[in-house]
């Protein structure tokens, strides 16, 4: 039954106008939240506000007043330029300079502490190489208020790094074709783009794709409250890092922005659900687009894979709406889209619970376990002789890491994940400036083993120490140690409360059967999937061959214990009996039980093996190519996501690892990168040569010496054979030649 003014309104010509559309392509669906799902949001922006994500007003008036200073001064800095560079009095009189912001300030979504992304627009004849990062950089040395001053020239975007009051600023500068800066410019207008160059453009990009995102949302405050929701989910599950190949604030912006176009009259707690509901099912790499990408007479590349060759390897596109349109994610790495994938999974989950009411909201905030997730890392241990020193070296090693994990990638065609973590970790007792960071290893799942295939990195960690050897501002006592560690080997310092975590004994889970959020979300493959494994445990084996080093003496704290690598890639509790001998370790085990004797050991067998270097058996399988999307429009991508989530098919994203015979994994206990192979003045542990013991894991996951002690008697005697030949060899050559210079002198005696 419809009302009367509804009946009225059918029987006439419709003069409505259809409704706006958002985006490339028509939304999913037009419905209005429920009265459940109008409390769950209030419910949502409660947790969002306990949880202190909302700066007070003290803090932004602080922010306020930072930003007024930080005008002044810019000011007063292109009037001393125009002074100096001979101009007139007037143009001196007329000079200005503009600061204007971008990134989560600009969107309204920042917190207490967040960093303040400015830029400073200037006219054409102040330069940013030597009027920016130098004589504005030495006016802000001699600021009071101005601390850890860090300028990055030869970043992507040229930043320079500072903080103001104890506000955390990325300082950005462009230099627009203009003699005067106007008051009231308009950056949104395409004209800012005259003249300038590619950094300068990726500079003013920042406020341009900020202003655009606004106006291309339906509902600008529901989308501020699903960003800074998200943008806390990210940070709590180890997403959130745009130069560790995850994403940063601006590509989370941009996913929630098209979900909001795709559900344009639906509250946050409905877009948090629905996020996670379309990108689980998304396609990759079809991209994320919120307006058409736009042509334009200036001449700049736009992302486009039809033509730029390039634009077809990104695995994870999503591009800015502004021009020239741009890939904003062009780091994602295929270890890193695997570990997004896997947390989507997990949103979607927990958010599909909490519609159940199962579960509250802070189920979905869980943080990431990261340690339990995998059994083998990589830990990058960074130090320098000073803080200052350490914050710029820290800098470049981090914003290299991310070729680290494509380059292991690279070298083992997919077969070898990664996954970097983004927390850093400080060990404070340690005399030198330190600091860690963790990645976590695992073959890749789902193939079958073939004997002989080995993974080897050590040529690629020798690529990445290269890299990183090209840092221009390179001090003495700046270097980097990358070492192979097992989780037991885990140092105290990255735990939360300064020791490790005790994990539950079989027996204690047995009689426990219930899951945890954490066991739901390790990496990998879940607790029902290793049940499954177990009973079926022929499906995935593993050749592994270990060589482990014994050290000549113990290592200090600041180096590792067994350095071994082992089953990378075993599921976490695949379970068979052990034991371990004293001199070479005989282990017959599973992962679960693994963790049970670590859990027993005493610290002395926790770091007697402390160097070693290992080598890894892989497994190969038929590896997708990737998607050839040459002939395929960029409006059909979005199109078809869009029907794709509608109809909500599950969708898997593409395999886009390459097909590989075989490759090996050797890492040594710890490799040294940097200038200095050894720390000078106590900065470095010193290493000793170690000797070499090993030891045999078969398909099976177990370890065998009599293995390794055949072969080694068989090689004894193989040389022994050899050494008797060539004995016997030169025995039969020295008669021979003896009975011939006797039978020559006999011959000439006759003769004589």
């Amino acid at each position: 039954m419809g009302s009367s003014e509804g009946l009225g309104a059918s029987s006439k010509p419709s003069t409505q106008a259809p409704p706006k559309q958002y985006g490339v392509t028509k939304p999913i669906s037009m419905a209005g939240p429920t009265v459940l799902d109008l409390k769950k949001t209030q419910q949502l922006e409660k947790f969002l506000a306990d949880s202190g994500l909302y700066e007070s007003k003290e803090e932004a008036s602080k922010r306020e007043e930072v930003l007024q200073r930080l005008e002044q001064i810019v000011k007063s800095w292109v009037k001393q330029l125009t002074r100096l560079k001979g101009y007139t009095d007037q143009m001196v009189e007329d000079a200005n300079a503009a600061i204007v912001t971008f990134g989560s300030y600009r969107l309204g979504v920042h917190g207490p502490g967040a960093d303040l992304d400015t830029l400073c627009i200037g006219p054409s004849y102040v330069n940013r190489e030597e009027d920016f990062f130098y004589t504005l950089h030495d006016i802000l040395a001699n600021v009071d208020e101005v601390t850890e001053l860090q300028p990055v020239p030869d970043a992507h975007v040229p930043v320079m790094k500072f903080k103001f009051h104890g506000i955390s600023i990325d300082l950005l500068y462009a230099s627009i074709s203009c003699l005067i800066v106007p008051h009231e410019l308009d950056i949104s207008d395409v004209s800012v783009l005259h003249n300038v160059d590619e950094p300068t453009v990726r500079s003013l990009n920042g406020c341009r794709v900020a202003d655009q995102i606004l106006k291309l949302v339906p509902n600008v405050e529901y989308f501020r409250t699903t960003l800074r929701c998200l943008k806390f989910w990210a940070k709590r599950r180890g997403v959130y890092s745009n130069v560790t190949g995850f994403l940063g604030g601006v590509n989370w912006a941009l996913l929630v922005a098209r979900v909001c176009q795709l559900y344009p009259n639906a509250v946050p707690s409905m877009l948090v659900s629905r996020f996670f509901r379309v990108y689980t099912q998304w396609r990759w790499p079809n991209p994320v687009m919120l307006c058409p990408i736009e042509e334009n007479e200036l001449g700049f590349s736009v992302w486009d894979p039809r033509r730029n060759p390039r634009d077809r390897t990104h695995l994870m596109p999503i591009i800015t709406p502004a021009y020239p349109c741009m890939n904003s994610s062009y780091n994602v790495s295929t270890s890193t889209l695997r570990v997004m994938m896997e947390q989507f999974e997990y949103g979607n989950r927990i958010s599909g619970d909490i519609e159940l009411n199962k579960v509250c909201w802070s189920a979905l905030f869980e943080p990431y376990i990261f340690f339990e997730g995998y059994k083998n890392f990589l830990q990058i241990d960074i130090v320098a002789a000073d803080v200052d020193d350490l914050r710029a070296w820290k800098g470049w090693v981090e914003s290299r890491l991310r070729q680290l994990t494509l380059m292991i990638e690279r070298d083992t065609f997919g077969k070898l994940q990664c996954h970097p973590y983004p927390q850093e970790y400080i060990d404070a007792s340690r005399q030198c400036a330190h600091s860690a960071f963790f990645m976590g290893l695992q073959r890749k799942q789902g193939e079958a083993v073939q004997e002989g295939q080995q993974f080897d990195i050590r040529g690629t960690v020798e690529e990445f120490r290269h890299s990183v050897n090209m840092y221009m501002f390179w001090k003495p006592g700046m270097d980097i140690h990358v070492s192979h560690v097992r989780r037991r080997q885990i140092p105290c310092y990255a735990f939360p409360d300064g020791y490790k975590r005790t994990r539950p004994s079989k027996s204690a889970q047995l009689e426990n059967p219930s899951k945890s959020f954490h066991e739901n979300e390790i990496s990998g493959s879940e607790l029902g999937e290793r049940n499954s494994k177990r009973k079926h445990d022929d499906r995935v084996k593993q050749d592994v061959k270990l060589k482990r080093h014994s050290p000549s003496r113990p290592l200090e704290s600041s180096t590792k214990g067994n350095l071994c690598l082992g089953a990378c890639d075993m599921p976490v509790d695949s379970v068979s009996d052990c034991q371990v001998s004293k001199n070479v370790e005989s282990v017959n085990l599973s992962n679960s039980v693994q963790d049970e004797l670590d859990r027993r050991m005493s610290p002395e067998a926790q770091t007697g093996s402390a160097s070693n270097s290992s080598v890894v058996t892989s497994i190969s399988s038929d590896g997708g190519s990737p998607e050839d999307i040459r002939s395929v429009s960029v409006a059909g991508y979005a199109e078809d996501n869009t029907r794709a989530v509608e109809a909500t098919t599950n969708c898997r994203f593409e395999d886009t690892t390459y097909r590989a015979d075989s490759v090996k994994l050797g890492n040594h206990n710890i490799l040294t990168c940097g200038n200095n192979e050894v720390l000078q003045d106590g900065l470095q542990t010193q290493l000793e040569p170690n000797a070499m013991s090993g030891m045999f894991l078969d398909s099976k996951e177990s370890f065998h010496t009599e293995a390794m002690q055949k072969s080694a008697i068989r090689h004894v005697q193989v040389q022994q054979l050899l050494f008797f030949r060539a004995y016997l060899f030169l025995f039969c050559f020295y008669a021979v030649f003896s009975a011939f210079i006797c039978n020559r002198r006999l011959s000439l005696t006759s003769t004589a």
